[in-house]
């Protein structure tokens, strides 16, 4: 018996704090409005969110929590979005490149620069190849992807491999995206 409040004891602890890694994602959060540098986001559920714009990449806020309480990792692939439910999940396409992969949508921002629409992690930045610019053209679409790529996401591994976009396809976005005026 004594054994056995040991483990629960252990367990509890455990709960306490430490590192959080969600089981699932089945708490998904939408959140209320809130405001950052003068500027009110009101996050929504949005299943048909497909935009062109420009991502960056963070990565020195290593081991600090993500808004939706998980560790953030460096190199995972993840990213931050100011307006979807948390976690969500992306298909992000570097128009320079044509690589696609899917992130976890786990933090909130970027709060800078004019058109972007999402900061990447600098592992999910690696995977598109675009790690070595500063600011990147991409398309960021929602998806659902099936339970096994949720679950290596959640662990801050890669998804699995998407065949890259053509260029011609990718000029068309390109040309769209001059056309908004970034």
């Amino acid at each position: 018996m004594k054994r056995g409040w040991v483990v629960l004891a252990a367990a509890l602890s455990a709960c306490a704090g430490g590192d959080y890694r969600p089981v699932s994602d089945a708490a998904v959060k939408i959140g209320a409005p809130y405001r950052v540098r003068g500027v009110t986001y009101t996050p929504a559920a949005d299943p048909t969110y497909d935009m062109l714009g420009l991502a960056s990449w963070y990565g020195s806020e290593s081991g600090r929590r993500t808004a939706n309480g998980e560790r953030f990792r460096v190199g995972g692939v993840s990213a931050a979005h100011t307006t979807l439910p948390l976690p969500s999940y992306v298909e992000v396409t570097a128009l320079d490149t044509g690589r696609r992969i899917i992130v976890r949508v786990n933090d909130r921002g970027p709060f800078t620069g004019r058109g972007r629409i999402l900061d990447l992690s600098k592992g999910a930045a690696e995977a598109l190849g675009v790690r070595g610019s500063g600011v990147v053209p991409v398309r960021v679409r929602v998806v659902s992807p099936d339970e096994r790529d949720r679950a290596r996401l959640r662990k801050g591994k890669a998804a699995r491999e998407l065949p890259p976009v053509d260029e011609r396809t990718r000029a068309g976005l390109r040309a769209q995206l001059r056309a908004s005026g970034l």
